[in-house]
């Protein structure tokens, strides 16, 4: 049985891995965001035959970068958290820092959401937190 449960931990790292690769990848979808708020800074959206009345166009450029560099560094971190929590789940270390990832992975629907309640499944099993505890 703890061999089972040894692979299965073993199997639940590898999607960790892969989950974080995926997560971090489309994390940086918002650099279209980034790099349209520097094009409004610099003029490359400027309008060239009449001022509008509206509010200041440095105002839209600097929130799209804001908002889409936030957007970046979340999703890098979170995706930085399941590598981490792979390594841990590899390493039989931590369970407590990996059931909260897997609790947040469960936002990420479809494939999140399996891997984190799968994870967390197997994390409560009694023969489980044997191995964590050796």
């Amino acid at each position: 049985m703890a061999n089972d449960d040894a692979k299965n931990l073993d199997l639940l790292a590898m999607f960790h891995y892969i989950l974080g690769g995926i997560t971090a990848l489309f994390s940086c979808f918002p650099f279209i965001h980034v790099f349209m708020g520097i094009a409004v800074l610099t003029g490359k959206f400027a309008e060239t035959t009449s001022k509008s009345s509206g509010p200041p166009e440095a105002m839209f450029g600097w929130l799209f970068i804001i908002m889409g560099g936030m957007f970046i560094l979340v999703g890098w971190s979170i995706a930085v958290c399941m590598i981490i929590a792979g390594k841990k789940l590899k390493a039989r270390k931590s369970k407590t820092f990996c059931m909260v990832v897997a609790g947040i992975e469960c936002m990420f629907m479809p494939f999140g959401t399996v891997l984190g309640v799968l994870t967390l499944i197997a994390l409560n099993k009694d023969s489980v937190k044997e191995l964590f505890n050796e």
